[in-house]
């Protein structure tokens, strides 16, 4: 089978959702199959192109398994909307040109599209449409939920047409894949009634982890904590990007309540990422000499950093849970460390969480909670160890990335005998 993929990062770009779609595209090509990405140029650490990448608005790279062709994503400051709405728009228009462009002999046999951005999805239709082939919208974060949800979008004018842009893509879709049942329930609820079919269209395929790369081991195993002077301490670390989804201020509630503890002198809250937030918790963060701000790893030490953690968080503001599912979750329990989960009850990560006896999940935006829930795990260490196996086990029952390509092969196996 021949594939057309179109997503906003792909190796060696760092972004969750092109190690995702990377990993996905390889299982699909140890499958036997063709692709073509299309994808941006690497931009994402630094919010600008990668040194090396820059001079071309396009570039075509030939594999031995197809071809990558990789266009500007005009990078901006995620707090300046219009400026990434026009990012956006640009990426979109030349991500579309290159999916329509090809000869007919080299057609593919089904298209991928990742949103976010949304506007892929036009792309991947238009695509689709030109080479009369079934279309495939893969949903990591439902959009314009999560933005109006932040207030990053509030204009009735935008949110209507956003709304409108969401809706007419997953009806234009063969099938649209999300991370999990609450993702599905905000999509069929959007389109019920106005296709037939809305249940069956939306398909629930998870993210996945890679249990073989990521495995429990010793918290000093490599150099990150002697790097970063944590040897020898106990580690509470936020491991992502750092923006304004994430409720960061908990950790600084938490690392100053914690530091006023003669018993917790040892813990360090470490925060290891960057973002458009990351200023402001710095400040926020300014005085408390328990709090460590370290930038993005190189994604080879992914397994260190998860391991070198005695605790996770993944804190997501109130109502954001129930439009994105954080997939850093699943790669902390691989690394068989407990979480503790400030997001909406009831979602996947709350679900997740205490259904697998990995952590504890506690309602969003609330310190003493959140902070609480810390403590506990803090001062039961064995009981935390245990929260980390079982984490471990539960993910090692879970999706393979060879499980999910397998899952995606068929979904366009059975969208193309409807053609047929």
């Amino acid at each position: 089978m021949r594939l057309l993929v179109l997503c906003p990062h792909y190796a060696p770009d760092t972004a969750p959702t092109g190690e995702v779609m990377t990993s996905i595209g390889t299982e699909l090509v140890a499958r036997g199959h063709e692709l073509h990405v299309v994808t941006s140029l690497p931009w994402y650490q630094h919010h600008s192109i990668e040194p090396g990448w820059e001079g071309r608005v396009v570039r075509h790279e030939d594999t031995s398994w197809g071809r990558i062709t990789r266009v500007h994503p005009f990078p901006t400051d995620k707090r300046n909307i219009p400026a990434r709405a026009a990012g956006f728009a640009g990426f979109t228009v030349l991500s579309t040109a290159m999916g329509l462009a090809g000869r007919r002999r080299a057609r593919p046999d089904a298209v991928l599209a990742m949103s976010p951005p949304l506007t892929l999805g036009s792309a991947g239709w238009l695509a689709a449409r030109r080479w009369g082939v079934p279309f495939v919208f893969n949903i990591q974060d439902v959009f314009p939920d999560v933005a109006v949800e932040l207030g990053a979008i509030s204009n009735p004018r935008v949110i209507r047409l956003a709304s409108w842009l969401e809706r007419w893509s997953y009806r234009r879709s063969d099938a649209v894949t999300v991370l999990s049942d609450d993702l599905k329930d905000n999509l069929v609820k959007k389109i019920r009634g106005t296709v037939p079919d809305a249940d069956d269209r939306i398909r629930v395929i998870p993210n996945f982890v890679d249990t073989a790369r990521i495995t429990p081991r010793d918290p000093d195993e490599g150099t990150y904590r002697a790097d970063h002077g944590l040897t020898g301490k106990r580690v509470v670390m936020y491991a992502g990007n750092v923006g304004f989804s994430q409720a960061l201020d908990l950790v600084v509630a938490a690392a100053r309540a914690v530091g006023e503890r003669d018993d917790m002198a040892d813990v360090r809250f470490v925060i290891n990422g960057g973002g458009s937030a990351r200023a402001q918790i710095e400040d926020e963060a300014a005085g408390l000499g328990n709090v460590v701000f370290v930038d993005f790893q190189p994604k080879e030490r992914l397994p260190e950093v998860l391991a070198a953690a005695d605790i996770h968080v993944v804190p997501l503001r109130r109502g954001l849970a129930r439009s994105s599912v954080p997939s850093k979750t699943y790669s902390i329990l691989a690394a068989g460390r407990p979480v503790v989960a400030s997001v909406d009850e009831g979602t996947e990560v709350a679900r997740v969480v205490e259904g697998a006896g990995a952590g504890l999940a506690v309602p969003p935006d609330e310190p003493e909670a959140f902070t609480k829930a810390l403590v506990t795990l803090l001062d039961d260490p064995e009981g935390a160890r245990a929260m980390g196996r079982a984490g471990r086990a539960f993910v090692e029952a879970w999706a393979s990335p060879a499980a999910i390509a397998e899952r995606y092969e068929q979904l366009f196996d059975e969208l193309r005998s409807r053609r047929t």
